[in-house]
């Protein structure tokens, strides 16, 4: 059985492929957002992490209220729930798993190109992160799908090939999951978020390490 993964997730923007949905797509709140997930999930310690994340949430879900015909306060309420069910670990992420890809599922209708095809990228990591059932809703099928539809979209996107990378890596192809978490490393920093390229960076590092050592 699979266990829930803390999940790393992040989005994801390369900022000169942003989708025009809306002005939000590069508004301050968002920006702010992504540095505040970054801090937490690259920069605190694991014990401030639930905690941080729990309250990062329900600043996400706040803006969401404020905005509710707009895609970008959906996606990234999503991921800010799914790392904070990383965090919480156990059973009870399990729902905070759910309600992050039911809000994702929302977004989808609303502009699924959105963010870079950021919907697509974590919707793909959920189904593989998350135990299948009778647990969870967990689907590695689906996962493969969705993480092939985020590279189609955006090639160069970071997330889109870090979480691809990683699917591959837990099913044991290393050098696919090889050639997609070098990607990661060579494509450019992401300058209006350092802390999460460096963080990034350092995860597709040692997935690739991990890769290698398969690889003959």
């Amino acid at each position: 059985m699979k266990k829930l993964y803390v999940l790393s997730m992040v989005m994801f923007l390369t900022w000169g492929g942003l989708a025009k949905a809306s002005d939000l797509a590069t508004s301050d709140e968002l920006l702010q957002l992504q540095h505040e997930w970054a801090h937490i999930n690259y920069e605190l310690a694991d014990e401030q992490k639930e905690s941080a994340f729990e309250a990062l949430a329900n600043k996400a879900h706040a803006w969401s209220e404020q905005h509710t015909d707009k895609v970008e306060p959906l996606i990234w309420e999503a991921i800010i729930k799914s790392t904070y069910a990383g965090a919480k670990g156990g059973l009870g992420a399990l729902s905070l798993m759910e309600e992050a890809r039911d809000l994702l599922l929302k977004a989808e209708k609303i502009d699924a190109k959105a963010l870079n095809g950021s919907i697509y990228t974590s919707l793909g990591s959920f189904y593989y992160m998350t135990p299948g059932w009778p647990i969870g809703f967990g689907d590695d099928d689906k996962a493969e799908e969705y993480l092939k539809q985020a590279i189609e979209m955006a090639p160069d996107d970071m997330d889109a090939n870090y979480f691809t990378g990683d699917y591959w890596l837990e099913e044991h192809k290393y050098k696919k999951a090889a050639e997609y978490l070098q990607k990661v490393i060579d494509l450019p920093n992401v300058v209006a978020r350092p802390v999460y390229t460096k963080g990034r960076k350092a995860e597709a590092s040692e997935k690739l390490a991990k890769a290698k050592k398969h690889i003959h």
